[in-house]
């Protein structure tokens, strides 16, 4: 593909691959299937169904931003945790290199008995080379609750141009 281009009235033309960006690495990640979230502690959710995956950096649960990729990076998780009980807590939040970014922290209660809460984090972030991203879930309800592989996502691509 090509553009034209007028340059004083001269016709130029420039190939569109110079101007182009192609929104990589980019992942998204789901649940193979539900995973027990065991009661006030944080649990790493275990992404391990590869949807896709451009510079196969998603390994072992967690996004690495490749070597020379620094940027920003839009980025989303999406986690239901099944049979919450009335008024009892959940969060989702995403890790990078290891502790919390707290501007992703999403917390609900549960409207009634055995309810999903359902979570959605989107966020932009500074990236570098190196760092990696995951998700944690936690929830206040006795006992283990299912995260639903049916309704739980991570995602993400850098953004060309910023």
């Amino acid at each position: 593909d090509e553009f034209l281009i007028s340059d004083a009235g001269t016709l130029k033309r420039l190939d569109a691959s110079l101007i182009g960006g192609d929104n990589t690495p980019s992942f998204f990640v789901t649940l193979s299937g539900d995973q027990s979230i065991s009661a006030s502690t944080w649990v790493k959710i275990t992404f391990d169904t590869e949807v896709w995956d451009t510079d196969s950096a998603f390994a072992s649960n967690k996004f690495t931003v490749p070597s020379g990729e620094g940027g920003k990076y839009s980025i989303a998780a999406k986690l239901a945790i099944a049979d919450m009980d009335d008024n009892e807590q959940s969060i989702l939040t995403i890790y990078k290199n290891g502790s919390e970014i707290d501007t992703t922290r999403f917390e609900g209660r549960s409207p009634g008995t055995n309810k999903a809460i359902f979570h959605v984090v989107n966020t932009i972030l500074d990236l570098s080379a190196g760092d990696y991203l995951e998700v944690y879930g936690r929830h206040s309800d006795d006992g283990a609750n299912n995260a639903l592989s049916t309704r739980s996502y991570f995602g993400g691509y850098k953004l060309i141009g910023v």
